[in-house]
């Protein structure tokens, strides 16, 4: 059977957060894509336009030039790994830098029997006389996941798609670094994971820190790509894009990790583009040209999810090591404040975002309100996977999804098709129905002899 997968730091352009384990084929995935550069998006208020005035706005310009500061930390880093393996650094080194190198460089290189060892604690199963304790406790998980995320989504369109500093007279202006928001939402989750980590137990760390780095990166990207998508798409578009992208993850688990996966899976999968096609290609009576889904909104969107998927598949090769998922977070998010304030101040674009902030206070509200949701929505991640397993986890998000995309047409005016709604119908479908046919896998493969599965993967 498939293993579950543990919370991890990716996304939502959040924190790494936990991903079921899912499959496709490649041209099943490229449909919705390509369905969707043809009709243009139910969109809410009129917005200046997304195509930019200049090269410096474009968003292909700015993510080579972002790619080109990472690769001004990575080359010298890559660099400096390579010597101290060469030259037997871990038998030879010594000094009051040889265990900051050891670690950083090689680790202690402790991996666990099992794959799930060190990932979470057990998860203690409820008694009858804790029933009603429980049903708070899972309250209490929902209640925090959903008003995490929701107003992390709500803020998040906010940011990416309305003007601040607007009057009678003055339009105002937009704020146009993504790259910032991924800092800001990076250093407050380094520092809850940080605390955490120091006041409270964590096993042995045993992984090279250098192999952070490689989540780390795609994490970065994957949530630039999510910022940068909202210039070019409705956030309903982006939110069902992110439900279907079951099929590069299984694709990248069969790349990466050369995972196995049961026919129900390749099902759901073409369920969920299917649904996704239905949504992409209902057409509304009135649009604006505004938020339009555009090729460019198609490709940063295909990008998001191809990291992601990097992402989540890589932290799932590094918890063979003895690693909670704290410090999983700590050490994705070390890296992830490294790549982005060092590209920020290559660039100048740090100074020039403190600016905006200390002009519009709102927007400095903004940024501290979707790093606080995305840093507390990774510990009820966390909280919630421990008390009461990955099947209960998932059905709360997939449901934060529903709510999502209700909260954005209410709040900014998206609208739907029956058609469309339809839609997002079957995709909620076929993930409520994953969630069941993950279950009932699970419990019959508990009553099978050892070595024997219960059906074929392919």
């Amino acid at each position: 059977m498939e293993q579950e997968r543990t919370p991890h730091h990716t996304a939502q352009g959040q924190s790494f957060l936990w991903h079921p384990s899912q499959h496709q084929n490649k041209c099943g995935f490229c449909v919705p894509l390509m369905l969707a550069a043809l009709p243009a998006m139910a969109t809410g208020e009129e917005m200046p336009p997304a195509l930019q005035d200049s090269w410096g706005d474009f968003w292909l310009f700015r993510f080579f030039i972002n790619a080109a500061g990472y690769a001004s930390i990575v080359i010298p880093g890559f660099l400096l790994i390579q010597y101290f393996k060469r030259r037997n650094y871990l038998e030879t080194g010594r000094g009051i830098c040889f265990p900051v190198i050891k670690s950083c460089v090689f680790g202690s290189e402790v991996k666990s029997v099992h794959p799930e060892d060190g990932s979470l604690p057990p998860r203690a199963e409820p008694t009858e006389s804790s029933t009603a304790r429980q049903v708070l406790k899972l309250l209490f998980c929902a209640a925090g996941l959903q008003v995490s995320y929701l107003t992390w989504g709500v803020v998040q369109e906010r940011v990416m798609t309305r003007t601040y500093g607007a009057t009678e007279t003055d339009p105002g202006e937009k704020f146009k670094d993504s790259q910032f928001l991924v800092f800001m939402n990076r250093i407050l989750a380094f520092t809850v994971a940080g605390l955490y980590c120091a006041l409270t137990k964590q096993p042995r760390h045993g992984a090279a820190m250098y192999k952070y780095s490689f989540a780390s990166l795609s994490n970065i990207l994957s949530s630039w790509c999510q910022y940068e998508a909202l210039k070019y798409i409705s956030f309903p578009t982006q939110v069902l894009a992110k439900a279907s992208k079951v099929i590069p993850v299984m694709m990248m688990g069969k790349l990466v990790s050369h995972k196995s996966y049961e026919y129900w899976e390749y099902l759901t999968a073409a369920l969920i583009s299917v649904g996704v096609s239905m949504f992409l290609l209902s057409s509304a009576p009135n649009r604006h040209v505004s938020t339009v889904t555009t090729f460019s909104g198609v490709v940063l969107l295909a990008g998001y999810i191809v990291f992601d998927s990097f992402t989540s598949n890589w932290q799932d090769a590094l918890f063979t090591y003895k690693m909670s998922p704290v410090q999983m977070m700590f050490g994705v998010n070390v890296f992830s404040c490294l790549f982005t304030v060092g590209s920020l101040l290559e660039q100048g674009a740090l100074l020039e975002s403190v600016h905006f902030m200390a002009r519009h206070s709102e927007f400095t509200a903004h940024a501290v309100l979707l790093s606080v949701c995305s840093a507390c929505g990774q510990l009820f991640i966390f909280y919630t996977i421990n008390q009461f397993g990955a099947a209960v986890f998932t059905i709360i998000m997939t449901l934060r999804q529903a709510f999502a995309i209700l909260l954005s047409c209410l709040i900014y005016g998206h609208t739907v098709t029956v058609v469309g709604g339809l839609g997002i119908a079957v995709v909620f479908m076929a993930l409520f129905l994953r969630v069941y046919a993950r279950s009932r896998m699970k419990k019959r493969s508990k009553k099978l002899p050892p070595g024997e599965t219960p059906v074929q993967k392919v």
